[in-house]
């Protein structure tokens, strides 16, 4: 049986809205193993976003607890966001100065998994050819992929995923997310993905529609 990589256990968040509470995520539990993948998905303002912020320390829960690859969060989401989590935006997050080859080696080393592999994990992602080019240079699918990469790169336990082919046409969606989870199952990393593309969902092993817990 694979390990977990993600516990979640009551989770809940809420927002003030002038004088209302919002509650966003209410006592939400789930469990993802090594290798497997979760959808999140729901309508505009069911909280993807903020579930995945929640999952990466980005934001406080209210309440709950979260385990990442068999450890607890509590103080320790900057060295997990630096090792353990992988996080992919719909927009690329290169640096702009840096070629993608450099971008790679760059979150690899602070990572600490620096290893001379990062031409290997262009070359996974299908850019390779563009290695040595800026990210002004390519295209936004070349982006993308460059982006996940950089995630790949760094052997994460977890990856979270919001809208990472939001940005891209459908053709080009479709073959990054080929990517994307060619490479997740080979790696046996676990995939939370927020999407509002319900094809791209229906590739997950498993889905969660927060529209229901709403």
């Amino acid at each position: 049986m694979p390990d977990d990589v993600l516990k979640v256990h009551r989770l809940s968040k809420e927002f003030i809205s002038g004088r209302d509470r919002v509650q966003v995520i209410a006592g939400l539990s789930f469990t993802l193993q090594a290798a497997q993948s979760l959808a999140v998905v729901g309508r505009s303002g069911s909280g993807k976003s903020t579930l995945l912020n929640l999952l990466c320390g980005l934001e406080d829960a209210d309440g709950g607890l979260i385990s990442v690859a068999g450890r607890d969060t509590v103080g320790r989401w900057t060295a997990l966001r630096k090792q353990t989590i992988g996080v992919v935006f719909q927009e690329a997050n290169l640096m702009p100065a840096m070629t993608l080859l450099e971008n790679v080696q760059l979150r690899a080393s602070l990572a600490g998994r620096a290893s001379g592999e990062e031409m290997h994990w262009l070359e996974q992602l299908g850019v390779a050819a563009e290695a040595h080019r800026f990210p002004d240079q390519v295209s936004g699918g070349q982006r993308q992929r460059a982006a996940l990469a950089m995630v790949f790169a760094m052997r994460p336990a977890l990856i979270l995923a919001d809208e990472p082919t939001g940005s891209l046409d459908r053709q080009t969606a479709d073959d990054v997310a080929d990517r994307l989870f060619e490479v997740q199952r080979n790696s046996g990393c676990g995939l939370v993905l927020a999407t509002h593309d319900q094809a791209l969902a229906s590739r997950c092993e498993h889905c969660l529609d927060l529209s229901e817990s709403a």
